[in-house]
């Protein structure tokens, strides 16, 4: 009898525990937030550090968010887009494999951050959150410091997929300005004379 009630409490314990994570959906695990204000003077426009995804470069325009990342072993970069209500960006994700193909080349998902101030004098301020797979917005914990006198600059990062070699134009450093040069391979449009 004893063992029943034990085994019901731990089965019961378990049920709640999933609940409280997934907000009581029962589907997509949601991050259970309350956005509060953003610390005096801050912006979420910057440059964060996380020692797993590397830079997160941040820029915000009203209520949009966009931002990117590449991994310190720059073999994956990625993007964010969301809307932030005072302390809380909720955003979708989407991280590529430079050089990949196919369906693994590419992952996507939700998930949110949560911006603070550290209590004290001469405190870096900071974004912690999580990013989930999917319609999941809990998954993998992230925690970025914000880098001091580093101004974001998305058009570094990435480029317009995973199929990217190195992450931009096919011979460019990221950066290169202009038309895109046409690939050897292509069709030449036009007659030869």
């Amino acid at each position: 009898m004893l063992m029943r009630r034990a085994f019901a409490g731990l089965v019961a314990g378990a049920a709640l525990a999933v609940l409280g994570c997934s907000g009581g959906t029962g589907g997509a695990k949601v991050a259970n937030v309350t956005p509060a204000d953003m610390p005096e003077g801050a912006d979420w426009t910057g440059v964060y550090y996380d020692e797993l995804y590397g830079y997160f470069h941040i820029v915000q325009e009203g209520k949009t968010v966009s931002g990117k990342w590449e991994r310190p072993h720059k073999d994956k970069w990625g993007e964010l887009h969301g809307e932030a209500t005072g302390n809380l960006l909720k955003f979708t994700w989407s991280e590529y494999t430079v050089g990949a193909v196919g369906p693994a080349a590419q992952r996507d998902g939700k998930g949110y951050f949560v911006y603070s101030r550290p209590e004290g004098e001469n405190v870096d301020d900071k974004i912690t959150g999580e990013i989930g797979r999917g319609q999941d917005e809990l998954g993998e914990k992230l925690s970025g410091v914000k880098q001091r006198l580093k101004m974001p600059d998305l058009g570094s990062i990435g480029g317009t997929g995973a199929t990217d070699i190195g992450g931009g134009d096919w011979d460019g450093d990221k950066k290169e300005g202009g038309t895109p040069e046409r690939s050897p391979r292509a069709p030449v449009t036009g007659r030869r004379r």
